[in-house]
């Protein structure tokens, strides 16, 4: 009769089911990472910082062409004198001394002939300047995506983790109604309803760890997002990446052509070279046009009612106490250290998408351990909970079961955003993560 009834009460608890529902606060936000992305690629304040410096480098290219263009400078002129025969006693300098009561009003012309290449190569550095500060901006875009990728990643992981939570304590808690059931009718010992009470607070200390490390990740995706409130995210999946190259070789060549670390440092390289031309040019002469013309409504009776000249001016630099030999040997030197760092670039970058590939690549091969090693404790906790029901085994062993579960759950769901998060990085060092964010 006791075995009738135990049997009988054991298939009772064993039908028992606990529905777990995810109840999203009201204010939550639904995103996914391209939204995400987008959203701080808009309004992150770096990279409006960025696009502020790329616009003023790009006003200093006009600052320097405009020396290729005519000086127009208008000139009004009004004295009045003491008396017609006013000279000044010390005039310092060798000028005529006498001032006559006049007004004139005139234009003064100069226009530059040529000074040997300099202001064209100086136009030039500031060109090359401004597109490294453009390619600025897009390195400064993809660091800014790859933040988002890792905070958005980061924030699936522990909402998966507040899941595995959920579930182990609803799991737990209705083991633990069932042995305290078994226990009331003196099928099981107190100890075992000790040690399922053991496993519900250890469930619980799981949960209260993921919802304050969701509570975290939230934050860091929303300050990337320029969020100053307090948000929650109900964030989508994200489909799982393509197919890993089976070797690193064809990303070295493609993350060499596409960083655009790269392309600012060459940039500048070349800006460089070209100002270390034009420093070269302060050796050379410098030819200019100028030009004046005038009337003179108010004038002497020495003076004609208008006036014009026009001529060249030719400058020779002779001597300057060696300031231009040590202004462009100070140029050479500079564009000699960019192109230095542009090589130690290159070799930090080749390193990069080396590590990020085995990065990769170990972090599937632990998805797929994961992903078998979670099956297996799942059938292996089915198995223990079963022979634990009928008496064929003891609650410790089921305890381990239940811990075995939850382990794999959690290193499984570690496994799989650090894969995502890790190919993000690959695309980062490879350089295609831009035109993933692009808006």
């Amino acid at each position: 009769m006791g075995i009738t009834r135990r049997n009988d009460l054991i298939k009772a608890l064993a039908i028992l089911v606990v529905g777990t529902t995810t109840v999203l606060a009201q204010d939550a936000k639904r995103l996914t990472l391209r939204e995400a992305q987008e959203t701080a690629l808009r309004k992150h304040p770096r990279i409006t910082v960025a696009e502020l410096r790329a616009a003023t480098a790009r006003e200093q290219v006009n600052e320097v062409r405009a020396g290729f263009f005519p000086n127009l400078t208008a000139n009004i002129t009004a004295v009045g004198t003491a008396d017609d025969n006013t000279r000044l006693a010390a005039s310092g300098g060798l000028n005529n001394p006498v001032i006559f009561d006049r007004n004139a009003e005139g234009l003064i012309f100069s226009q530059l002939i040529t000074d040997f290449g300099r202001t064209a190569n100086l136009t030039a550095s500031s060109r090359l300047r401004a597109l490294a500060e453009e390619e600025n901006v897009q390195a400064t875009r993809a660091q800014v995506a790859l933040q988002v990728s890792g905070a958005y990643f980061g924030a699936l992981q522990a909402q998966a983790l507040e899941q595995v939570g959920k579930q182990t304590l609803a799991t737990r808690e209705l083991l633990l109604k069932q042995v305290s059931v078994l226990a009331s009718n003196q099928i099981k010992s107190d100890l075992d309803v000790s040690f399922a009470q053991v496993s519900v607070e250890e469930a619980r200390l799981l949960l209260l760890r993921a919802q304050n490390d969701l509570k975290s990740a939230n934050s860091v995706l929303a300050t990337l997002l320029d969020e100053r409130g307090e948000w929650e995210f109900a964030l989508v999946e994200e489909p799982m990446p393509g197919d890993l190259p089976g070797d690193a070789m064809p990303l070295l060549n493609e993350a060499l052509r596409n960083r655009p670390e790269l392309s600012r440092l060459r940039f500048e390289r070349d800006a460089a070279l070209k100002f270390a031309k034009a420093e070269k040019g302060l050796h050379y002469p410098t030819v200019n046009l100028l030009g004046s013309i005038g009337v003179i409504p108010v004038h002497d009776s020495h003076l004609n009612d208008s006036y014009g000249a026009a001529g060249f001016s030719l400058s020779f630099p002779l001597f300057s106490g060696g300031l231009y030999q040590a202004r462009q040997k100070e140029a050479d030197l500079k564009a000699k250290t960019v192109e230095g760092s542009l090589h130690d670039e290159e070799n930090n970058v080749l390193r990069d998408v080396r590590v990020a590939w085995l990065n990769s690549s170990n972090a599937l091969q632990r998805l797929q351990s994961t992903t078998k090693l979670l099956q297996y404790a799942s059938k292996a906790f089915d198995l223990a909970k079963a022979r634990y029901q009928i008496g064929s085994s003891s609650m410790v062993e089921l305890s381990q079961a239940q811990l075995n579960e939850t382990t794999a759950e959690i290193a499984n769901s570690n496994a799989k955003y650090d894969y995502q998060l890790l190919r993000s990085i690959l695309d980062y060092q490879t350089g295609k993560l831009p035109s993933a964010a692009s808006h």
